[in-house]
């Protein structure tokens, strides 16, 4: 069987929380929780959640963008919680990231061309500049951008334009992991089909697995191999994508898949739409047992006490709720 190009062993990230002035006590805020998981080459791993979930924390936790507080992430074959800051330099040379907003993540004093170019002079390749520029506008071409407008800045560029520049550098180094950021949670509707099927053509050419983080449900079903559940830190559920779309366990799952709108009356009047209570939870103070109770319709007594383990209901479907049971969805097709 295959190793799993990424694995993610109970990966933990608290935060500490100014106190107030009137007391000494340092409190935390666990924005990822014993999470677990694992991408396999060519795979694309959807993660999923209400935004403050923890998902981001998680793809820069991976990077090591910023630093777990406890778990384990092996990329290849190697430790990365135990690299030192070479070796995540020429880790980061197989493992890249896409950002959430382009403008933001785009450098405005650097040309589009110096941007994409630039994880090749870090990692010292092609040190001859007209090769350099040569690919550079190969790369440019290949994700539909006129290399001629290499020497344009990013405030030139429409949003879609700009999140294109965004992938481009990402695949500048033919990466084995690319970790996206909700890349296309900025665009409208059509820019991001354009940009989904993009990323599907570039990953059948190069075989890159992604780890592929977003909130739209619909987006994510288009493009991942598996979906991983988020909600207050911790994962809900685990499971194949048609799996998990027709026939989703968790209470949380089954609510966020029932708020899908189809475009078809009959389907959507046939569907049951499950509403959730109040809020979510401030991840300061969680509640107790389960995080998810405190809005769950099948919540009990239990659920506010103990803890649900992730348990594998069978053919690589992980759910973590006391009494979670198959939900079927008469029909998970979801358009763009």
């Amino acid at each position: 069987m295959t190793e799993p190009l990424l694995k993610v062993e109970h990966l933990t990230k608290e935060f500490p929380v100014d106190s107030s002035v009137f007391s000494r006590e340092k409190r935390k805020v666990s924005a990822v929780s014993d999470v677990s998981f694992e991408i396999y080459p060519g795979q694309t791993l959807g993660l999923v959640g209400e935004s403050g979930c923890g998902k981001s924390t998680t793809g820069r936790c991976i990077m090591r963008l910023i630093e777990p507080t406890s778990g384990k992430i092996t990329f290849d074959g190697k430790d990365v919680t135990k690299m030192s800051r070479k070796e995540l330099k020429a880790m980061r040379r197989d493992m890249q990231y896409i950002f959430q907003d382009p403008y933001a993540s785009l450098n405005p004093r650097m040309t589009i061309g110096e941007i994409v170019s630039e994880p090749l002079v870090i990692h010292n390749l092609m040190p001859d500049k007209v090769e350099r520029i040569k690919y550079v506008a190969s790369l440019l071409d290949m994700v539909g951008l006129n290399p001629e407008h290499i020497n344009r800045y990013p405030h030139e560029f429409s949003g879609g334009q700009r999140q294109r520049v965004g992938i481009a550098r990402a695949f500048a180094l033919k990466p084995k992991l690319i970790i996206c950021d909700e890349p296309v949670s900025a665009l409208d509707v059509s820019i991001q089909a354009q940009v989904l099927n993009l990323l599907a053509d570039l990953q059948q050419e190069f075989g890159t697995a992604y780890l592929f983080i977003a909130h739209d449900l619909s987006v994510v079903q288009h493009v991942s191999d598996h979906v991983a559940v988020m909600y207050l830190g911790n994962l809900m559920e685990y499971a194949d994508w048609k799996e998990l779309y027709e026939k989703p366990c968790h209470p949380y799952s089954q609510s966020l898949l029932s708020a899908v709108p189809v475009p078809d009356p009959d389907i959507q009047h046939s569907r049951k739409r499950i509403i959730l209570a109040g809020d979510p939870p401030s991840p300061i103070d969680p509640p107790s047992g389960c995080r998810f109770h405190t809005r769950c319709p099948l919540a009990t007594e239990k659920c506010s006490k103990e803890h649900p383990e992730l348990r594998d209901l069978g053919g690589g479907h992980f759910c973590a709720c006391h009494y979670g049971q198959p939900f079927p969805i008469k029909d998970s097709s979801i358009e763009l």
